[in-house]
Formats: C-alpha cells, structure tokens, sequence
C-alpha cells in the first residue's frame, strides 16, 4: 500500500469517527426527547449507523484491496462516506 493510499485511507476512517462521536451524542439526547420525536430520532440515528456500517465496510475493503482494484473502491467507498456525512448533517439540521 502507497503512503498516499494510507494517507486517503486514514483521512476517511478519521472523518467516519468523528461522525459517529457526534452520532452518540445524538443517541443520548434521542434518549431525553418523548413521543413522536423520539421515535423519529431513533429511526434516524438507525439508518445513520447502517449508512456508517456500510462505510467501514467499505474502507476496510479499500484497504484491503490490491492496486489494480483500489480507484474503484476508492470512488464507492467516498460516495458511502459522503452520502454517510451528508445524512448526517442534514439530520442534525432538523434538530
């Protein structure tokens, strides 16, 4: 594995990490808020964990992979995080 591809590697685990941090603070409010609300945080927050399951999956193939086949890992395992990322911030804009 090239120092760029660690490099690449690292920066996207990184960002997924920090995401999920956020993720458990959001679980824990999820927990104080009631009704309806509640239901909805935790559906969310649910399909977020998939999504950044989904990633890690993904990252470790990329890493896991051989050269010949590591820019098209790289290209599904960046549009995983992103869609990971922008999900969300789109669901900590509704809070």
């Amino acid at each position: 594995m090239g120092k760029n591809r660690d490099e690449i590697v690292a920066a996207m685990k990184a960002k997924i990490d920090e995401t999920n941090a956020m993720l458990d603070e959001f679980e824990k409010k999820a927990a104080e808020a009631s009704g309806e609300a509640e239901v909805a945080y935790k559906e969310q927050l649910a399909k977020l964990r998939e999504q950044s399951d989904a990633a890690r999956a993904k990252l470790q193939e990329l890493a896991d992979s051989g050269e010949e086949v590591w820019q098209n890992f790289l290209e599904d395992a960046e549009k995983l995080r992103d869609a990971f990322v922008h999900s969300f911030n789109y669901f900590k804009s509704q809070l």
